[in-house]
């Protein structure tokens, strides 16, 4: 694999210095949110009613210039990964696509209806995940994806539009991709999680390296410009050697980006994870030790470290995204795409705006019901407070720079306190009001970000709420 590469060398923690940070490491393994929001989900509490969720759509689309992205949710899965904390349908039963696609349209149509500048303003992306977008046939593919494109007005082969889907290598056909290529979508994200077949017995996803390599080879032919994989740290039975095999196998494949997800055991939200047993899961330190093995082979190969778990060839947009400060962050993590509205479509969809979160029902007989009955489809959400929304500004700040401005000395006063130990730890440092995460403390990314998280720092949870932070 080659890849250019000229910038300067990312440094975090070097494989020679593991052993004295594995301390640092088990010191700040606590729960932490992942930050994809703020407030996070579990801290919601004044959810919008309908008229104030279109209000925010259509307030936030106000500038001519604004722009909006879709995301569909499609639940439906063949198996049940145990790994996986999705919110998914498990079914064989492949007649089930058709009226969901139904449903999601007609949901579509309901957004375009009560906030009109949605068909006043530009869709600049399309992303299908889930579940198993793939689930469906390429015929549905084609149907839905061209009827959200007539209903919103956009033309196939804009080249200031993208669309990206989420796919499992084990239930993809070249008839889809070609299909989604035809409809102009540029990048495909693949679900490998690890290679090894002993993990993947024991996560319930058997996915030999062939079927991947095909479904890799298949998108390159077919002219797609962006592979990424989902990797996954913390697996059971994984260990330095499989993880640097892991590597090595990925690499011989050259994906554009790659993330590297910790595995977020919630077994307490996802019950099949009770099925792992303690002694064949990697936590902690020996759990980090993985993430530090690949990520040092993946800088040695010329990836640059986008974040807290990405990678990206250096020519790859998402790393151009970085180097010009553009990096944002959303539900679906880190992206080079920042719009005005993401709109969710489908069961348990979120959607955002400048000022509101809104979140569909999670139960998909309740949606279907809802959507049928032309309904409100909406759960839960939160309208941001102005300081809520100086807050979100910051965490993202940390969470894409690793630096951010605090608003006054009461707050850098107050931050300085929280982080006092990882400031003694040689993790961070403040240079008048501005907060910098070290190069070698950005392992503890989550644990600083608390510090500007003014609604879990009011009330901490008294169940558990977060996965752990390494």
């Amino acid at each position: 694999m080659e890849i250019k590469t000229s910038a300067a060398p990312q440094k975090l923690i070097e494989l020679q210095d593991l052993n004295p940070a594995q301390n640092l490491f088990r010191k700040y393994d606590v729960p932490a949110p992942r930050y994809t929001s703020y407030p996070t989900v579990p801290y919601w509490c004044e959810s919008p009613t309908k008229q104030q969720w279109y209000s925010s759509v259509d307030k936030s689309l106000l500038a001519e210039d604004a722009t909006w992205s879709l995301y569909v949710h499609l639940p439906f899965c063949e198996t049940l990964c145990t790994f996986c904390g999705c919110n998914t349908s498990i079914t064989k039963d492949h007649k089930v696509a058709g009226p969901y696609i139904d449903l999601i349209l007609r949901e579509f149509e309901q957004h375009l209806r009560l906030a009109p500048r949605l068909t006043q303003r530009r869709m600049t992306q399309i992303h299908l995940g889930g579940g198993s977008p793939t689930f469906l046939s390429a015929d549905e593919l084609h149907r839905l994806v061209s009827e959200l494109y007539r209903l919103a007005g956009v033309r196939t082969g804009d080249a200031n539009f993208e669309g990206a889907i989420e796919v499992d290598p084990r239930r993809t056909t070249s008839a889809q991709l070609e299909v989604l290529r035809r409809l102009g979508f540029t990048r495909v994200s693949l679900g490998v999680q690890d290679f090894d077949p002993e993990t993947q017995r024991l996560v319930n996803r058997i996915q030999p390296y062939e079927m991947t390599a095909n479904i890799v080879n298949l998108a390159r032919s077919l002219g797609f410009e962006s592979l990424n994989f989902d990797l996954i740290y913390g697996l059971p039975k994984q260990t330095a050697d499989s993880i640097r095999k892991m590597v090595k196998l990925t690499l011989d494949l050259s994906p554009d980006r790659i993330a590297l997800y910790s595995l977020a055991r919630v077994p307490w939200i996802k019950p099949a994870q009770k099925l792992f047993r303690d002694e064949d899961l990697p936590e902690g330190a020996a759990k980090r030790e993985l993430y530090e093995i690949a990520r040092a082979e993946l800088l040695a190969s010329g990836y640059r470290e986008i974040g807290m778990d990405h990678f990206a060839k250096p020519d790859e947009a998402l790393s151009r995204a970085e180097s010009e400060g553009r990096l944002h962050r959303n539900f679906m993590g880190y992206t080079d795409q920042k719009t005005n509205v993401l709109l969710g479509l489908g069961v348990s969809a979120i959607s955002e705006t400048q000022d509101c979160f809104a979140q569909n029902e999670k139960v998909l007989p309740i949606y279907e019901r809802n959507v049928a009955n032309q309904e409100w489809t909406v759960f839960r959400g939160h309208l941001l407070s102005e300081e809520d929304q100086r807050r979100r500004r910051q965490i993202l700040a940390l969470m894409t720079q690793f630096e951010v401005e605090l608003e006054s000395e009461d707050q850098l006063t107050e931050v300085r306190k929280f982080l006092s130990e990882m400031e003694s730890d040689g993790l961070i440092e403040f240079n008048g009001r501005r907060l910098n995460l070290k190069p070698h403390g950005r392992a503890f990314l989550r644990n600083a970000a608390m510090a500007l998280d003014q609604r879990l720092r009011a009330q901490a949870p008294t169940t558990k709420v977060f996965s752990s932070s390494l």
